[in-house]
């Protein structure tokens, strides 16, 4: 257990080393990061931002129709990432993320991983913003009165 962050950061390295497939679970967004690093038959691994699902069997349907013609893992790993995304950069978690893919697929993988990485932080700011401004799902414990 790392103690300045409440996770075991060693136990998620693992996974990222080690697992063929895994969904991080982000606390501030409802989106997940669907990481698979089977090669499909051009040899790319697979990386993407995608909605919440209901159950692993959901998940599973996803993957299949994510990736056609690959078969279904056995299992699918998935943990919570309760911090932000960019701190996922700051212990190193996403660094490995890219070398794996960059072992894998070379260069044209790292650029997926760099997209889904822009993507998820990019959901994240606007969840930020929408909870400052009090947007959809959020509501404001206080206004201005609008005649001052």
């Amino acid at each position: 257990m790392d103690a300045d962050f409440g996770l075991d950061l060693d136990a998620i390295r693992q996974v990222i080393d080690s697992t063929d497939v895994f969904v991080i679970r982000f606390g501030q967004i409802d989106q997940r990061l669907l990481v698979d690093t089977r090669q499909d038959d051009n040899g790319a691994p697979f990386i993407k931002v995608v909605p919440p699902v209901t159950s692993a069997e959901e998940r599973y349907r996803y993957l299949r129709q994510a990736r056609p013609g690959m078969e279904l893992p056995e299992q699918i790993t998935v943990f919570q990432w309760p911090k932000s995304v960019e701190l996922l950069k700051t212990v190193g978690l996403w660094k490995r993320i890219e070398e794996r893919f960059f072992e894998l697929g070379g260069l044209p993988a790292v650029e997926e991983v760099g997209a889904a990485f822009d993507d998820a932080a990019k959901l994240e700011r606007s969840d930020l913003l929408a909870a400052i401004r009090g947007g959809e799902g959020y509501e404001t414990l206080w206004e201005r009165d609008p005649d001052e």
